[in-house]
């Protein structure tokens, strides 16, 4: 499907508030300077000019001497480099997956959770923990797969109850409400008959930026490739949707069709992030809020920019919570919501002329 021209003054307002090299440069600078605190800062310190060495050592063809020992390269490669990848992977697909529900629904308080993804993930981990299949370590642990699984059935439900109500974006909302609460309500019930798996469960809740080595990257890689060229495919038709469903397809677009692919795909990838990662709230919201707020409102740019500031954003808020209070880690969800919370009574704030 050829996606249609916005025309007139809006088509105007799009085009001007593209995407910009200066943004792409920002974004990307953003990512650097996270990976190379994530790198060099730890219970040992590690001089960035020395990590960056080590790095291009690794690449095919580069001999360089980065002069650090062993143990210190190990650490580097090994331990420090799968999380700040893992970051970057998760936070990139929260953001990106936030500012697509944001689009789609044309409501600014959407975020990846929307649907229940939290509620279906919460409790299919309660139930694998409970069950003793795991314990949440390792991409294929039972943890993660049972999760992923419960944020999918949880997504599906709802879709199917939304078209229930006749399709609106307001039903498909309200069925995400009642699916999530009755979820909640299950996980509660097996919460509550297997107290003594609480400290464990919270645990997994409360998210975490933790890896085994390479087996989280790599499992997460694919979904955010996935989501990241179905939702930037479809960033030009988010942006005409803004002016309303029937404007939208008497310019050509197909409203219904774009956003049941643009939230399937966005859905995907969030389930993937929380497998991996627990529940870290309210990236979904500051990102994409960040990105409108500094580089402009097209969906042009603020998916694209998403990606890179909400990666960044993850890494950075691990790093809070590794270093914060050590050697003790907090959960990152407590650093996300810590920032998230004030932000949101911001947004909501300027917000709610649209919402009301």
């Amino acid at each position: 499907m050829t996606e249609p021209q916005p025309a007139g003054a809006a088509g105007t307002a799009l085009k001007a508030s593209g995407l910009r090299p200066v943004s792409l440069i920002a974004g990307l600078v953003a990512v650097l300077v996270a990976v190379i605190a994530g790198l060099t800062i730890g219970p040992v310190h590690i001089a960035a000019h020395r990590v960056v060495l080590q790095l291009l050592d690794a690449l095919p063809g580069v001999a360089l001497d980065s002069g650090l020992s062993d143990a210190h390269a190990a650490i580097v490669e090994q331990i420090r480099l799968p999380r700040v990848a893992l970051g970057l992977l998760v936070g990139a697909t929260l953001s990106m997956s936030g500012a697509a529900y944001q689009g789609a629904f044309r409501n600014p308080l959407a975020d990846p959770y929307l649907l229940g993804i939290a509620a279906g993930a919460g409790l299919g981990a309660t139930i694998a923990i409970t069950s003793n299949l795991g314990d949440g370590a390792g991409a294929l642990d039972p943890v993660p797969l049972a999760a992923f699984a419960g944020a999918l059935i949880s997504v599906t439900v709802s879709y199917a109850a939304g078209h229930l109500g006749g399709r609106s974006t307001a039903s498909l909302i309200l069925a995400g409400i009642a699916v999530a609460s009755f979820l909640t309500a299950c996980q509660t019930y097996v919460l509550q008959a297997n107290s003594d798996a609480f400290r464990q469960i919270f645990a997994w809740i409360l998210g975490r930026i933790a890896t085994s080595g390479w087996s989280e990257p790599v499992l997460m890689l694919p979904y955010f490739v996935v989501t990241a060229a179905v939702v930037l495919r479809y960033r030009r038709a988010l942006d005409v949707l803004a002016v309303g469903d029937e404007e939208a397809a008497a310019l050509g677009l197909e409203p219904r069709r774009v956003r049941m692919i643009v939230v399937l795909a966005a859905s995907l990838g969030a389930a993937a992030a929380v497998s991996v990662s627990g529940l870290i709230g309210f990236v979904g919201i500051i990102v994409p809020h960040a990105v409108r707020l500094a580089f402009g409102t097209s969906n042009r740019a603020v998916l694209p920019l998403s990606v890179l500031f909400g990666g960044a954003f993850m890494v950075l808020a691990d790093l809070a919570a590794r270093t914060a209070l050590a050697p003790a880690e907090l959960p990152i969800g407590v650093v996300t919501a810590f920032l998230g919370a004030p932000f949101f009574v911001l947004v909501l704030r300027t917000s709610r002329r649209e919402i009301w």
